[in-house]
């Protein structure tokens, strides 16, 4: 069970003596693998010791060692030891090490981290040649020296830089650099800086808030340290409005009293400011009131959104974030007592981005809105062939709310037909891939987080089959996660037997009929959870298959009667025995709703209990509305997928509204003495 905001990590095997160098042989129709080779693994894992404990001399002996002897891993040894001392280096070195290992995930890494240390160095020159060499360009502080290295070659990029550094989430050096100089140069402006205050301030980053602050001058940024740590005494000691700076500083103050207390901020805003403030800056306020509102479930929290769109404001083009228009569409589908304010979910969707508006999320709960509006329109069928047309548009088996588009329009839930399998010619080359076989051996000995991302490298820019045979080449080593995080990048070839293995098959439908769960609900489950990872572990300590907190699993153990210590809560046996018993009390506590013991089992039993206070809600729209991020994506995802195995494990359509049920609402009956115990 993972504890909510928790990242989940892999539990690294770093006690293991050897690393296991090549693949197992296959089935007589797969290619033969090499021989599994031997003690080379303590080389490998005294280098990672000897780098976790910066001890330079012992890595450059072990480089060396590793380069001289051939060893398959060496070019991660060799990264190691010159990322160690990365700030000393020079141009020459790291093209000596690109030389070595041309085309490899640890060239690109490497290349990833200069570029970081030469926009440190303001070393523009080196950058410039080095950048469009960085194959996987996925670290936005890169990205951010890239466009600054384009402004000082004289090309315009303030589009471009505002939306990376309005998307930036944690302060860093490069993204502040680009900022402050497009600043100086008068390519960002003060009201840019005053939105990226807002989102800062609105998400609570300090040092982000801090950062941007700075542009704006000392002063500014000593006053949005202060409302940042006492919002409420800045407003009743400092804040105004007789200036646009003045105005936007208590703003800010506001928004930040509104993530602690939007019901008595919305009171401050009626009484004193809402006229004070600029009309923009107004709108803004009640809109972050809103989404404050929306995400503690406030009955409240429509009319806060609808106060950003007064007729005084209507003149004022406020672009709100999606993401605030997306808590303006969830509490829209709570209104009325559950009923909905379906016409606030339209302005919702159509105020989004235009990426945005494209989100089968967005196009199922504009379609869902056309058809009720229609009931009350003289252009009832138009609006009716709209949504029919917009639901069309994302039906698609593969994805939560794409199934639910396909049962709203009528049709069945019918598994694609499984492409062909991959050809002994396609298995041989995945087999003999040189990124893949790293991977595997990393994998195998430990080494997993590194072995995910050389396996991860190795996929880019390989076609469907190619992916398709690499997926299988992961299931036949039993390499679950990456046997389905393969798969699922196909498009048209898609395999459900990869996207959805049932390894452990007797072992689980067994410990979820002794339970009394649905298999496919446990596989479900897993899935989401650890990936069929047995070592899996958060950074909480949820660990195993079914990743069960130490607690939650002593508490179980001793409610079944079951023989158990702490360290055998890996066990796949007991693991499963006490995830299976653990989640039926969780199912039966919350009278079988799978949406609400989903997000028990994910974010523990009380918060659930909270969320469903308040009107009776459709269950897609309940699930759209839990407030936090992980459990509403794991919600949907444990009961996509569990739609999913049910029909892979019977053969028939199955019903994802089925298992989601009609109406979640408030509980009828008190809670036993062991359901108030549930942890």
């Amino acid at each position: 069970m993972i504890r909510l905001l928790s990242r989940p990590v892999l539990l690294p095997a770093l006690a293991c003596a050897t690393i296991l160098l090549t693949l197992a042989a296959n089935a007589a129709a797969a290619p033969a693998a090499p021989p599994r080779a031997s003690a080379t693994g303590d080389l490998l894992l005294d280098a990672q010791d000897a780098l976790r404990k910066k001890d330079r001399s012992r890595l450059a002996a072990a480089r060396a060692a590793a380069i001289a002897g051939n060893h398959p891993l060496a070019l991660w040894v060799d990264y190691w030891e010159i990322g160690n001392r990365i700030l000393e280096v020079q141009q020459d070195d790291l093209n000596a090490f690109y030389a070595r290992w041309p085309g490899s995930y640890v060239e690109d890494r490497l290349r990833n981290d200069w570029l970081l240390e030469l926009g440190r160095r303001r070393d523009w020159a080196n950058f410039r040649v080095e950048y469009p060499r960085f194959k996987l360009n996925d670290d936005r502080e890169v990205s951010c020296y890239a466009l600054l290295t384009r402004h000082l070659d004289g090309e315009d990029v303030r589009p471009d830089a505002r939306k990376a550094w309005l998307a930036q989430r944690d302060a860093d050096e490069g993204c502040a650099l680009l900022a402050t100089t497009l600043f100086e140069a008068r390519r960002l402006s003060s009201d840019d800086v005053w939105r990226k205050l807002r989102l800062a301030v609105e998400a609570n980053r300090p040092r982000m808030a801090r950062q941007a602050a700075g542009l704006l001058g000392e002063d500014v940024a000593a006053q949005v340290a202060d409302l940042s740590e006492q919002p409420q005494r800045y407003l009743t000691r400092k804040a105004g409005s007789g200036s646009r700076q003045a105005a936007e500083l208590t703003a800010l103050a506001l928004i930040r009293s509104a993530a602690n207390d939007p019901d008595a901020t919305a009171l401050a805003m009626r009484e004193k400011w809402d006229g004070a403030l600029p009309a923009d800056v107004a709108a803004w306020v009640w809109a972050s009131i809103g989404k404050q509102s929306a995400q503690k479930l406030l009955d409240s929290a429509p009319d806060h959104f609808q106060r950003a769109a007064l007729p005084r404001r209507s003149s004022v083009d406020v672009v709100l974030p999606d993401d605030t228009l997306a808590w303006k569409l969830r509490a829209a589908l709570r209104a009325n007592n559950g009923a909905g304010r379906w016409q606030q979910v339209m302005q919702a969707v159509n105020a989004m981005s235009p990426t945005e508006q494209r989100e089968p999320a967005w196009v199922y709960w504009k379609a869902r809105a056309l058809t009720a509006l229609a009931a009350s329109s003289q252009d009832g069928d138009a609006l009716r062939t709209e949504s029919r047309e917009l639901m069309a548009s994302i039906a698609n088996p593969l994805h939560f709310y794409g199934k639910l588009a396909t049962e709203e329009l009528g049709q069945p839930l019918l598994l694609p037909a499984p492409p062909a399998p991959p050809t002994a010619e396609e298995r041989a080359a995945a087999a003999g891939h040189p990124g893949l076989q790293r991977a595997l051996m990393l994998i195998d000995g430990g080494l997993r987080s590194e072995g995910v991302r050389e396996w991860n490298f190795s996929l880019f820019g390989m076609k469907e089959r190619e992916l398709l045979a690499a997926a299988q080449l992961a299931c036949e080593r039993e390499v679950w996660d990456r046997c389905i995080n393969t798969s699922e990048r196909t498009r048209e070839q898609v395999d459900m037997a990869q996207r959805f293995p049932t390894p452990y098959r007797d072992d689980v439908v067994a410990r979820a009929k002794d339970a009394g769960l649905d298999p496919a609900y446990v596989y479900g489950l897993i899935r989401q959870e650890s990936r069929f990872v047995g070592s899996a572990r958060s950074s909480v300590g949820a660990s195993g298959l079914m990743q069960l907190m130490p607690a939650t699993a002593k508490w179980t153990a001793r409610k079944l009667g079951i023989d158990y210590s702490h360290d055998r809560i890996t066990d796949q046996g007991i693991n499963l025995q006490l995830g299976t018993g653990y989640l039926k009390m969780v199912l039966d506590s919350f009278e079988g709703s799978m949406p609400l013991a989903s997000a028990a089992y994910n974010a523990g039993p009380s918060r659930p209990r909270k969320w469903r206070e308040g009107p009776q809600v459709d269950a897609a729209a309940w699930a759209e509305n839990i407030p936090f991020t992980e459990t509403r994506d794991y919600v949907k995802k444990v009961l996509s997928n569990a739609t999913d195995y049910a029909a892979l494990l019977t053969g028939e359509p199955q019903s994802l509204r089925a298992r989601l049920g009609a109406l979640i609402g408030p509980r009828g009956a008190a809670l036993s003495p062991t359901e108030r115990e549930l942890p």
